[in-house]
Parts: C-alpha cells; structure tokens; sequence
C-alpha cells in the first residue's frame, strides 16, 4: 500500500510517499480501506517533533480515518465487513489501508459523506468537549471563539449556538474570515491582529466581560483573553498556533476566581463513553443538517507537502481532508 512518512523532522518537504505492507488487523482490531483522511495541525506538530508527546521516526501521520471495513480481527462483533465508519487512530492514518481498534469505530450515516465525518473526529470532538465537559458551558452564557474561521472554530461557534449560548463572539485574522464566522452563527466578529481587539470584544460583549472563551492562539492573545474574562469565568487553551506557548501569572485569576482550563483530546479518549455518546450526536447534527461541516480543500495523498503548507501557511478556512 501507498503511506506518507517522515523519517527526520522538519518543513513539509520531509514527508515522502512509500510503499509499505498492509497491515493485518490483530485482536479487537479491523483493517480499514481509507477513503477520506482529516488533516490536522498536530499533524505538522508531529512532523516538526513538536508534539506534545514524543513522535518515533519513522512515523506515517494521520489520526483522523473515514473508511470501509475490509478485514475484522478476533473478537470484534460490533461492525462487519463493507460497514461504513469513521474513528481515530494514534497514527498512520496518511495511507491505503490503516488498522483501529473496534471500540472507537463509529458507524457514518448514509446521509453524511466520508469528507464530512472525517471532518469531526478531532476537531468535532474538540469543540464539543471544549464547550460542554472542560468549559461546563451553561445556556446563556457568552463565549469567546478565537481562530473562529479555522476547523475546530468553524464547529465551534455552531455547537455554541446549538448549546444556547446568550453571546458568541468570533475572532479571525481578516474580514473575510469573520463573514464566515457569522455566516456559521457567530454574533459577533473581532479581528485579533487589532491593538485594540479585547477592548472591541468587550464592547460587542454590550459592556460585560466574558464567560468562556477557546483559545489556541497562545502568546498576547492568551493574556489579553484572560484580561477579557468576567468572574468566574474559564479559559480553555488548546494550543499555541502562534508558536508561543501560553504563559500564565496565576496571580492574576485570583481576584475574579478565574479557571484556566487546559485541554488534551487524549485524555478524552480515555473514556470510550464520552466518545461514542458525542461523536454519534454531532453525526445526527450532521445528518440533520444542525451542524454545517465546511471543507476548505480536498487534497490527494501525494500532494501531503501541499496541504500541510497550506495548513501553516494559513491558506485556508474549514477542514481540510485527503483522499488516497
């Protein structure tokens, strides 16, 4: 079969297509023909040996599959051959065929196509969490959705509105990209490259400060955002896009009882229950068409250089997805 792989680290130009065997799928496992990869940027994290846990050389990237069962190993009674799914693996999505354990393989919707659902894994499940399990996120509240034109923002700003939210405020680096904020449901767009872009937050914001705000920027835009921050309020951080990882004066939440919040999807794997019961809800969102997916570019998966410098370079808006 056809892979992508890494064997250094470094700019898009380490990523090489290989052949490689296909795997067999061992005990509680199914052997995938991978029809839609989602690309992300732990993807690039992965690639530049950045990520937050370490990346072996080498390593084929890839976490987010949509595919067709082709082989079902020992032990697995949940799906059969020729079943349409979408799941995560730790890795090797970037291939023809990739193999996933059996109690994370979510069956797709006939409605929903295979770029759609492999739009929701990560990031979908990102959101979600983000906003309902980590932000304890209550009807009415406003929110704060930084990057809001990007994959998890996109889904972000819907499931906000979905959840009730009283106020959601979108930031994005140019008016193009807070049109598309808004077209999605956000209230309210700020760009974030303004000096003055938490003194507009809170204006839009009618005056008040903010509930609860997603933030993966890092750098001033993490410590203008916990400035922005009402009492009782909750960050969530999730990255640092700009390369600047976020730096926290604890001091500083302690007069509003402010939560900094930190936000590793791993962890939410942990728990099968909490995957299977939201990634099943946010493919009926999609289904019932609640929940808009926007696919910022299909890609081959020899063009993998490509789209991951598209992805850093910021060429894009929405999910972006290859199909071998």
């Amino acid at each position: 079969m056809k892979a992508i792989q890494f064997s250094n680290y470094g700019e898009p130009d380490v990523l090489e297509q290989v052949d490689k065997e296909t795997p067999e799928p061992g005990e509680g496992q199914v052997l995938l023909e991978v029809k839609a990869i989602g690309v992300n940027f732990a993807d690039t994290a992965r690639r530049r040996g950045a990520y937050v846990v370490p990346t072996p050389l080498p390593f084929v990237p890839g976490a987010e599959v949509a595919g067709v069962v082709k082989e079902v190993g020992a032990g697995v009674e949940n799906v059969q051959k020729g079943d349409r799914i979408v799941t995560l693996v730790e890795s090797g999505a970037y291939s023809e065929y990739v193999t996933a354990a059996a109690s994370f393989l979510i069956p797709i919707p006939e409605g929903v196509s295979d770029e759609q659902a492999v739009a929701l894994p990560l990031q979908g499940l990102t959101a979600y969490h983000l906003i309902k399990t980590m932000g304890r996120f209550e009807p009415g509240e406003s929110i704060l959705v930084h990057a809001a034109a990007g994959g998890v923002g996109t889904l972000a700003v819907q499931l906000a509105k979905y959840f009730q939210a009283g106020n959601v405020i979108a930031t994005a680096s140019s008016e193009e990209k807070l049109d598309f904020a808004k077209e999605l449901g956000a209230d309210e767009g700020v760009n974030y490259t303004q000096e003055n872009w938490r003194e507009e937050v809170l204006q839009k914001n009618g005056g008040k400060e903010i509930d609860v705000a997603l933030e993966m920027v890092g750098g001033d835009i993490f410590t203008e955002t916990v400035k922005a921050m009402a009492p009782f309020g909750r960050v969530l951080t999730f990255g640092a896009a700009s390369g600047v990882p976020p730096q926290l004066n604890a001091t500083a939440l302690m007069n509003k009882n402010l939560s900094v919040i930190g936000f590793f999807l791993p962890q939410i794997m942990a728990k099968p229950e909490l995957v299977q019961q939201s990634l099943k809800e946010l493919l009926e969102l999609v289904d019932q068409d609640r929940l808009k997916l926007h696919i910022g570019g299909v890609y081959a998966l020899s063009d993998a250089q490509q789209v991951h410098e598209d992805l850093e370079n910021r060429k894009t808006m929405g999910k972006l997805v290859m199909k071998p």
